[in-house]
């Protein structure tokens, strides 16, 4: 099969050559996605206090204990170290509507790769990497474990379900992307970095409720994959569009173009206001292109070439 259709668990083993150059920590270049007044809310590792003691010079006064340097009558300040692993919980829609790609691949492979560089690049950096895997009937659920075995059945997981977009014809849908946050929820409890990979197809008020209970205790990212012709579709007479089962003619009028962009774009810029609102960064991710280029343009530490 085409590796533009489906990927192999092959193919994802590869791009662990690929996920370096970039970190998901808060300290991003100027042109990242993540600077600018619209401040991040990914605060990295977090911090966990080792010991108190008297302060020294060179010491950082913001780190200064100012109780127990009354309580001591010397000045004392609280030692940190920087978490070892944080949790990264990776979200990967592998549902039909992800079953689109006009030019290098499917949103689907595309989805599937970006979480493949995800979970490399996140077991490199000492952390525990599991996921849910959203397929139209099922939601597969991989706990976050440090170990390379981990990784692997996560990415099994995703190839399983991508495998099943090409011979599938109908779906029930009982799997919804709100099902797949709650359960988000329930497994990131505090501390994690849930990465939502999906073109967020289904998405409702809901969904902004569930994606603020993450955020509220947790960094968050949302990779928004999207194909370029699903931004710029143009109708003929006779043209037949689906959706979820149902098939309609498309009308012939001369409208149809500036109006299908116009709601794509409408859709986007709301859905880029409701998680800027809950400071949780959006990652415009294109099929079209190499996902890992486009990865370390984003969060890489210098400018990539075009």
């Amino acid at each position: 099969m085409d590796g533009r259709v489906t990927t192999t668990l092959e193919e994802l083993i590869l791009l662990k050559a690929d996920a370096r150059g970039f970190s998901f920590s808060p300290r991003q270049p100027v042109g990242s996605l993540l600077s600018g007044r619209h401040a991040s809310r990914l605060r990295g590792r977090g911090l966990s206090f080792e010991e108190l003691r008297q302060y020294r010079e060179g010491d950082d006064i913001r780190t200064m204990d100012w109780k127990a340097t009354a309580r001591l009558r010397s000045p004392q300040v609280r030692v940190y170290t920087e978490e070892r692993e944080r949790p990264v919980l990776l979200v990967v829609d592998q549902r039909q509507t992800m079953f689109f790609g006009s030019q290098r691949a499917m949103k689907s492979v595309a989805a599937a790769e970006l979480a493949a560089l995800g979970a490399w690049r996140a077991l490199d950096a000492g952390d525990r990497v599991g996921g849910l895997v959203l397929g139209d009937n099922e939601i597969v659920e991989i706990r976050p474990h440090r170990s390379q075995t981990r990784v692997l059945q996560l990415l099994h997981e995703v190839v399983r379900l991508n495998e099943q977009l090409v011979t599938a014809h109908s779906h029930d849908n009982s799997a919804t992307l709100n099902q797949a946050l709650t359960q988000a929820f329930q497994v990131a409890k505090h501390d994690h970095l849930v990465v939502l990979v999906s073109d967020l197809d289904g998405a409702d008020e809901e969904t902004s409720r569930l994606a603020a209970r993450i955020a509220a205790h947790n960094d968050m990212l949302v990779a928004a994959v999207y194909d370029p012709l699903g931004a710029s579709l143009v109708g003929s007479p006779g043209m037949l569009a689906s959706d979820r089962g149902r098939t309609w003619e498309v009308a012939g009028g001369g409208n149809f173009t500036q109006d299908f962009r116009s709601a794509f774009q409408q859709r986007l810029d709301e859905w880029r206001e409701i998680f800027r609102a809950l400071r949780v960064p959006v990652l415009p991710i294109s099929a079209a292109r190499a996902v890992p280029e486009q990865i370390r343009a984003l969060f890489g530490n210098r400018p990539q070439k075009a």
